[in-house]
């Protein structure tokens, strides 16, 4: 009997200050622990570095995170499995996210991003500010991929604690560590693509 490969799950995020950083992190754990291998990555600055150096916050987050790799399109081709995390900008995915999808035409083109899984996660600095949009733009780019959406819908009580978003982990990035709420979200999102992506592939 052949043993199931595991899921090999390519998480790529955005993020300024740190809180789409801490989500990849943390949906990164959930995943490793349901048995997927994993990439953490990053996609590329496209915000000038001159900017960026005006700026601590964002100076001391780039300078934290300069170990983590770059996302390129040869991640995307290997992985399984695709969870996006950007900040909300009004209502749509960081620029910088934008950005990086589009060098994958290469890719869809080819057909080389159908079949995959794809969810996402965000953050914005109030409740209401757009999240929702953020993502089912983002979902709206896997369709056009031939990806499958896995969103988390209502399928855990952590849901509902957390705010009640089905779409994906929805966080108020407010300056502070992320929430127990929040993370218990993000790890039952990032268990639940890694198990639907299970069931898919093997």
């Amino acid at each position: 009997m052949t043993t199931p490969s595991p899921v090999k799950l390519a998480i790529v995020y955005y993020s300024t200050y740190g809180t789409n950083h801490a989500m990849a992190q943390a949906a990164a754990e959930a995943a490793r622990a349901a048995g997927a291998e994993v990439r953490v990555l990053k996609v590329p600055e496209t915000a000038p570095q001159a900017v960026i150096d005006t700026q601590d916050a964002w100076k001391a987050q780039q300078e934290r995170t300069a170990d983590v790799p770059t996302a390129t399109p040869a991640d995307l081709e290997w992985a399984d499995a695709y969870l996006f995390s950007t900040p909300t900008r009004f209502g749509g995915a960081a620029s910088q996210v934008r950005a990086f999808i589009d060098t994958l035409g290469g890719l869809w083109g080819t057909g080389k991003l159908a079949n995959k899984t794809f969810s996402a996660m965000t953050s914005a600095q109030n409740p209401n500010g757009g999240q929702e949009t953020t993502l089912q733009t983002l979902y709206v780019t896997a369709m056009h991929w031939g990806s499958i959406i896995v969103a988390p819908g209502y399928t855990d009580q952590a849901i509902f604690a957390s705010g009640g978003n089905p779409y994906g982990a929805s966080v108020t990035a407010n300056g502070q560590p992320l929430s127990a709420e929040d993370l218990a979200t993000i790890s039952h999102q990032a268990r639940r693509l890694v198990e639907v992506t299970a069931k898919l592939k093997n």
